[in-house]
């Protein structure tokens, strides 16, 4: 879909089957006489059901879109889906537009399915459809809990985002939601048995399943959050390393005195008109020998700069990071504006600044 790749896990697989178990019965009350086959009608309406999903993540991943954020995946895994979009909302509206889109999209397939029930009196479609719209407007409702990592908890998150104006106490809030969440649902088996009702083992298991799941992704978007606050922190200008540049065919010894003269830490092979071309390899300088250093032209120690290796020098925090993820490497040349170059980024510094701060 529009480039963006969709992902099946292996979990899936496993939870399209169980559906497929624990529907065949209801199936056989509905149509008796189907046998085995209702196993089949059981697999159908797991497959339709995920097909809802998937629209559900296609809803998040076009409202991402609209705001010119790139979105790499759809993944479809054993508790629904989820859309991997790359950075984070700028604005509390936006979080809240591209998180409330989905449940939207589940409620409306579920009210356009109930409506379709009408059309027929009874039998296996009959009974198909009705229970996708039911599935549907349980999943809108479920996702609309204003807890993290649910849709509900981004919401909730942009509404404290935008009256607080701070993103982070919005991530606490909603994170601790989401942990709320989590000890309701594992403490459902618990309430039915204080009622008198016996829980069937399923009931412990999904709860178990989705408590931990609720739980897991509020902890991570706690642990998220704190390091998010590091991040204003780490500005490229303020660790970049000084560097010169040098032609290709300069010996690698007087590129060392040059630089050691204007004390850079790092050298820079630039073409005849000045850009970048590539950046000197410290490791291949400390392994060639001092006397061959007169002789060896500083190019053949250096690395090609390729498309990513290249970065503003007015880079920082989220946008910096994110820019390196795209293109893993040990370092980095920083060019000012008018493409020159400013200094040398080394991820090692990088690291280290992210833990200090």
């Amino acid at each position: 879909m529009a480039g963006i790749d969709v992902t099946v896990a292996s979990s899936w697989f496993l939870v399209v089957g169980l559906i497929a178990v624990l529907i065949a019965p209801r199936v056989q009350q509905e149509v008796p006489g189907l046998g085995s086959w209702a196993y089949l009608a059981g697999l159908v309406f797991a497959v339709l059901l995920y097909g809802s999903v998937l629209l559900h993540e296609i809803a998040h991943a076009l409202a991402a879109l609209a705001f010119d954020m790139p979105v790499t995946s759809i993944n479809l895994h054993f508790l629904g889906g989820a859309t991997e979009i790359e950075g984070e909302a700028t604005t509390p509206w936006r979080e809240f537009v591209i998180a409330v889109v989905g449940p939207l999209t589940s409620l409306a397939v579920g009210g356009v399915a109930w409506g379709a029930m009408r059309a027929f009196d009874g039998g296996l479609i009959w009974f198909t459809i009705g229970a996708l719209a039911s599935a549907n407007l349980v999943v809108g409702v479920l996702n609309l809990v204003p807890g993290l990592p649910l849709d509900g908890g981004r919401i909730l998150q942009s509404v404290v985002w935008g009256v607080t104006r701070r993103r982070s106490l919005g991530v606490v809030v909603a994170a601790w939601g989401g942990r709320v969440a989590a000890v309701a649902v594992m403490a459902y088996p618990l309430v039915l048995l204080l009622r008198g009702l016996q829980p069937a083992i399923i009931n412990y298991l999904f709860a178990f399943m989705i408590g931990s799941f609720l739980w897991g992704g509020a902890t991570h978007a706690l642990t998220t959050s704190k390091m998010a606050a590091r991040l204003p922190g780490i500005q490229a200008r303020r660790l970049a390393r000084p560097a010169i540049g040098v032609p290709a065919d300069l010996p690698l010894s007087e590129a060392i005195r040059r630089a050691q003269e204007a004390n850079a830490g790092s050298v820079v092979v630039v073409s005849s008109d000045g850009r970048p071309a590539g950046i000197v390899n410290e490791a291949a300088v400390v392994s060639t020998p001092v006397e061959r250093r007169p002789w060896l032209p500083v190019g053949d120690c250096a690395r090609r700069l390729e498309e990513g290796l290249m970065l503003p020098a007015d880079l920082d925090g989220e946008p910096l990071l994110r820019a390196m993820n795209r293109t893993p490497a040990t370092e980095y040349v920083l060019l000012e504006a008018d493409g020159t170059v400013y200094g040398v980024l080394v991820t090692k510094d990088v690291d280290n600044a992210f833990h200090v701060a």
